[in-house]
């Protein structure tokens, strides 16, 4: 079985419960951080439907320099901008996913900014470390955010103490 097919249950389910989380997004709340170090709810929010593209970068380059990089805008903050955003990107990297060949995930992938190393290895880990675990990563900070503003939380693992679904 070629990996892709392995990795394609995953992010389907990954992407599923971060399309829930983002649904649950209090737009009233924009300048919300739980802390003066966290990122805004209005920067958080965005960040998240925006990594999901991010993954195609990783399938289809064989580096990204953030300084070098040409910029693109942040999804707006507001529903149906955030999740046209995540949709879209979610849709691209499982295109490429499906059809990437095995020999791919071998080759190497490095994330820079201005020359400087963030991320060198390989493309496999640079996909689950840099795109999945990092969307995860930022998707339950979402969660907190949720949380302290008293919106139910999603299940993910799980039920969580909001969906018990009957347990």
């Amino acid at each position: 079985m070629p990996i892709s097919e392995l990795l394609l249950p995953e992010l389907d389910a990954e992407m599923k419960n971060t399309r829930t989380t983002l649904e649950r997004v209090p737009f009233d709340k924009k300048g919300f951080a739980p802390h003066a170090k966290s990122m805004p709810l209005d920067k958080l929010a965005p960040h998240v439907a925006e990594l999901a593209g991010f993954g195609l970068t990783i399938l289809t380059t064989p580096e990204l320099d953030f300084g070098t990089a040409p910029s693109r805008p942040r999804p707006p903050f507001e529903k149906n901008g955030l999740l046209k955003a995540f949709d879209e990107g979610v849709a691209k990297v499982r295109e490429k996913l499906k059809g990437i060949p095995d020999s791919a995930w071998t080759e190497s992938w490095k994330l820079s900014f201005q020359g400087k190393p963030i991320f060198s290895g390989s493309r496999f880990l640079a996909y689950r470390q840099m795109f999945l675990n990092h969307l995860v990563h930022h998707r339950a900070q979402l969660g907190v955010y949720l949380r302290l503003n008293d919106v139910p939380l999603p299940s993910t693992y799980g039920p969580s103490a909001d969906d018990r679904m009957g347990f």
